[in-house]
């Protein structure tokens, strides 16, 4: 590709270039002039004029971008929107409490009467603003340093606790984010976003209008909990509300069904409340059908003669 023959300029650019080249030409300018004065090549100038001559001023206007249009009207995405937000899965007869991808999916096929995929259903969240962040990325910003010696000095035995008693491992994001449709994404209107993310992709997402605290960090949990077939170890960035005393006590009353873990805070910000401390190292055989990490020391809680780490009991649980 040559450098002066204009395709690397922005659409609308181009056209009205191609307009301005061709209206001069008419007009009895030399196209060599023509091109020389744009500082484009001359064969491109003469390839805009047998367009024009050819098919007359529309051959030169900007062709829309490639790839099929949205298949959702702005009406619909606002429909969809409202849906979600503040919305549970289980009122549209749904066993699922939080929103996946591929409930989101069965919405809009059955609600709209639009057949998406899965990978299409991502980027119509994202279109919405629906899109989490890995706390991980987020941390990685503010406390890089921190953050290295969590993950290789925490975050491994927080994984292999989760393995050796058969959780589910999450991280939990959570933003404000705003969906205006005519604009096609973030607007004005303010919704509070918590979702978790397991390490294989799986995305589970629950919207809430307005300000959000720990009561609404403790609804979310429990959603997780009705949803998951296994124990739940989250790794949370460790706001207010997840360390608040509310959020404990649930925690607690799970009887060792929810764990959280807390990611380094950044400098200058005091911890409070209580996040589940991940085992000490300790070199036990690994259990059958888990995986080793080279290099690294099996670490585990204490587990039963079947190989089980018991679960952690709050007062009251039998």
């Amino acid at each position: 590709m040559r450098d002066n023959d204009g395709r690397k300029l922005d659409h609308k650019l181009l056209e009205e270039l191609r307009l301005k080249a061709v209206r001069e030409v008419v007009e009895g300018a030399h196209p060599e002039e023509v091109a020389l004065a744009l500082g484009l090549h001359r064969k491109t100038v003469y390839g805009w004029v047998a367009r024009y001559r050819a098919d007359g001023p529309e051959a030169l206007r900007a062709k829309p971008p490639p790839g099929r249009p949205p298949k959702l009207t702005d009406q619909q995405l606002r429909r969809l929107f409202a849906v979600i937000v503040d919305g549970d899965p289980r009122d549209l007869r749904f066993d699922a409490a939080l929103w996946t991808r591929q409930v989101v999916r069965v919405v809009v096929r059955r609600e709209l009467e639009v057949a998406l995929s899965v990978a299409s259903v991502g980027r119509l969240l994202d279109r919405m603003g629906l899109s989490p962040e890995r706390p991980l990325a987020r941390a990685t910003r503010s406390t890089p340093d921190a953050l290295a010696r969590w993950k290789h000095e925490e975050f491994p035995n927080i994984r292999i606790a989760a393995e050796v008693s058969g959780a589910t491992l999450y991280f939990c994001d959570e933003s404000v984010v705003g969906f205006d449709a005519e604009a096609g994404g973030a607007g004005e209107a303010a919704t509070h976003m918590i979702s978790v993310v397991t390490t294989k992709g799986a995305l589970r997402f629950a919207a809430y209008g307005g300000e959000a605290g720990a009561e609404t960090f403790v609804d979310f949990c429990r959603r997780l909990l009705h949803d998951a077939r296994r124990p739940a170890y989250v790794v949370v960035d460790g706001g207010p509300a997840q360390r608040s005393e509310e959020a404990q006590r649930f925690v607690e009353s799970t009887c060792g069904q929810l764990r959280l873990f807390f990611l380094p805070l950044p400098a200058g910000l005091s911890s409070s409340g209580r996040a589940d401390t991940p085992p000490e190292p300790i070199d036990t055989p690994a259990p059958a059908g888990s995986r080793r990490i080279p290099g690294q020391r099996r670490s585990a809680a204490p587990v039963d003669r079947a190989g089980r780490a018991p679960r952690l009991r709050a007062p009251g649980c039998a």
